[in-house]
Parts: C-alpha cells; structure tokens; sequence
C-alpha cells in the first residue's frame, strides 16, 4: 500500500509541474448504493479531487483521487438482524473528459480503489461520469462508482458538484 500512496504523490507532483493548461477540481457528491452493495448500505458520500490537463479542445485528461463512504444498513438473515459495516474507498485512477457539446462532458475515471475498513481489499475502480457546466468553475456532476471486490461490485450511482481551482 505505501507503494501506492508514494507512486499517486508522484503522479500528482509530476503533473502539478507541468507548464502546460490545467485545472485543479474538487468535487462533493452523495449517492445511492446500487446491485451487490445496495443489499448492505443506505447512502455514499464521495469528495473527489483531481488534475486535468487540457490535450486539445475538446479532450482533457489527468489523474484524481478522493474518499468514497458508504453508510452500512441492517440486514436480516434467518430472522436474526446485524449491523454491516460502513465501507471506505480511496480512489486513485486516471480521467479522461471529452466536451460533446457546448456546457456537456463525458467521461471516465478507470483505476485501483484502495480499501480503507478492515476485511475491505479495495479493488479495480471504475467511475463513467457525465458533467453539465453551470459556469466556468462549476459543474453539475451525475456519475456511476464501481469497485471490483471479491467476484462482486460495490456500486453507487451518484450526483454533485465539481468546482474549478485556478
């Protein structure tokens, strides 16, 4: 795991120096948990924070990071009820956007969600998202969260704001 911490700050660093046009962006969004881990949590909450670079007008890419929290439910099994615990993720993955139209974005963040919780390995982490531009430093963000966990998939469907840093 120190592996990886070492190589994001790297990353981050590497790009953080380049000389050419890029944005910082911090993002807040909530969501619901979908499929395998809609079973066994209620709601997510995820903070993102990335760079992107701009390749050419109408693509840009860079890295992000961030926190992903979902809540853990009550589940019961053979009438006997627990407490699941909640799940933590931080991401770190490479993006790509691509302006399809004026104000409108797709795009992907594809790569390794590092499992925070105890029991919890993290996994290949994978987040299409579709950005709507309010304005210049401010986006309206609807996206999908996935993590690849032991044969299953804890998945969010999510929605929330993305600012620009200058």
């Amino acid at each position: 795991m120190k592996k990886v911490f070492l190589f994001a700050a790297l990353l981050f660093a590497g790009i953080g120096s380049l000389q050419a046009q890029g944005e910082f962006r911090a993002g807040l969004s909530g969501g619901i948990p979908i499929g395998d881990s809609g079973d066994f949590a209620t709601f997510a909450i995820a903070v993102d924070l990335g760079y992107l670079l701009e390749i050419s007008d109408e693509f840009d890419a860079g890295v992000t990071t961030g926190y992903t929290h979902t809540f853990g439910d009550e589940v019961t099994i053979a009438g006997v009820t627990f407490e699941v615990d909640d799940d933590q993720f931080i991401p770190i993955a490479a993006s790509g956007r691509f302006e399809v139209a004026p104000n409108f974005t797709l795009g992907a963040d594809v790569g390794y969600a590092i499992g925070i919780n105890d029991g919890n390995d993290g996994g290949f982490y994978y987040s299409p998202r579709a950005p709507y531009s309010v304005s210049e430093a401010i986006d309206i963000v609807a996206a999908y969260r996935g993590v690849s966990v032991n044969g299953g998939s804890w998945d969010v469907i999510s929605a929330g704001v993305e600012f620009g840093i200058d």
